[in-house]
């Protein structure tokens, strides 16, 4: 039974016993027997494994007292089931992602996939963006299934976020312009974390090599970014730079940040900060070792090992460690061309 096969590929443990798969079962049987056979029929087929040690049960059908689950043929049995999945979906539904995931994100998606299939068999690929909430209404009867309920990441999972045509519903994007780089077909573009930084640098724009002055807003960049396009459709070859924060917070923005966009550390302003005195008092952030890691390899070996130092006795700098002289001082003199 199918779904027996999927209960157990979602059970945490390797072992399981008599009555946890009885518990596990009881929903699709109302008789020992055909719970017995069904379990007889996993054995058959190599997903349960009989644990000899503890024996077998006196009942008939005899059915082991503990099994042992057999992952590697079930991980068959899920791919088995994904092939079939890919033959029945319309073919820009891209399943790759579910080959090297856990079968629990599967069985979670399966319900809006098959919806999803539904909509693009009968309606095609829409030829305008609408906001969000209106393209998930039409999708899954739910408004708020894209922006609330993690059915953006579904559609980034199976490559189709960008052909339904989605207006992202967040804040805009707020950034300052140099008309002076406007029309050039490489374009650099440098993002701060706070607002004191950013009203800081803005007088410096027109004397620097960078096209705008973006204002992150904390973690509102995470979303905001998604407008960039949007809000400045000027052809170029573009290029972000990062500026924000040494705290685990502020790595952390950056961290999410690089997953929807490209965003280089803007190094000249780290580097500056590295070599004033640091404040204390964010001993509480959360360690968030993925993102920390990333941000230590843009680092030479000793700031990798001062940024650690740092961190773990909870200090940090601030953006307001370097003052408005200083953060124009590098934006103007530093090579930044050459860090592309």
């Amino acid at each position: 039974m199918k779904e027996m096969k999927e209960a157990l590929a979602l059970y945490p443990k390797k072992t399981i016993d008599i009555n946890t798969l009885q518990e596990l079962f009881s929903a699709f049987f109302d008789s020992y027997e055909a719970f017995a056979e069904e379990v007889l029929a996993l054995e058959n087929a190599g997903i349960l494994l009989m644990m000899k040690s503890k024996g077998r049960s006196t009942r008939q059908p005899s059915i082991a007292l503990h099994y042992r689950i057999q992952s590697a043929t079930l991980k068959k049995v899920h791919h088995h089931l994904l092939q079939q999945y890919r033959i029945q979906f319309h073919s820009a539904i891209n399943l790759d992602y579910y080959y090297q995931h856990d079968p629990k994100q599967w069985h979670e998606d399966l319900p809006y996939l098959q919806q999803i299939d539904q909509y693009i068999k009968r309606h095609g690929f829409p030829i305008e963006a609408i906001p969000a909430p209106e393209r998930s209404y039409e999708i899954v009867g739910d408004e708020k299934w894209i922006t609330e309920k993690k059915g953006k990441e579904l559609l980034e999972r199976v490559q189709l976020f960008n052909k339904l045509q989605v207006i992202p519903v967040s804040e805009p994007l707020q950034f300052a312009i140099n008309p002076d780089k406007i029309q050039h077909s490489m374009q650099m573009h440098l993002v701060v974390e706070n607002k004191t930084t950013y009203q800081g640098l803005l007088p410096s724009i027109k004397q620097t090599s960078f096209a705008t002055l973006i204002y992150g807003r904390g973690k509102g960049i995470i979303q905001s970014m998604e407008q960039f396009d949007r809000q400045y459709p000027v052809t170029a070859s573009h290029h972000f730079f990062y500026f924000g924060d040494i705290d685990r917070e502020g790595i952390a923005i950056w961290h999410s940040l690089t997953k929807k966009v490209e965003m280089q550390l803007a190094l000249p302003f780290y580097r500056a900060c590295l070599e004033r005195q640091p404040a204390q008092g964010k001993d509480y952030q959360r360690q968030r070792l993925e993102a920390e890691e990333a941000f230590f390899q843009g680092f030479n070996k000793a700031e990798q090992s001062q940024l650690k130092d740092l961190l773990e006795a909870g200090y940090y700098y601030p953006q307001e460690t370097l003052k408005t002289k200083e953060l124009q001082k590098i934006w103007e003199g530093s090579h930044w061309n050459d860090m592309i």
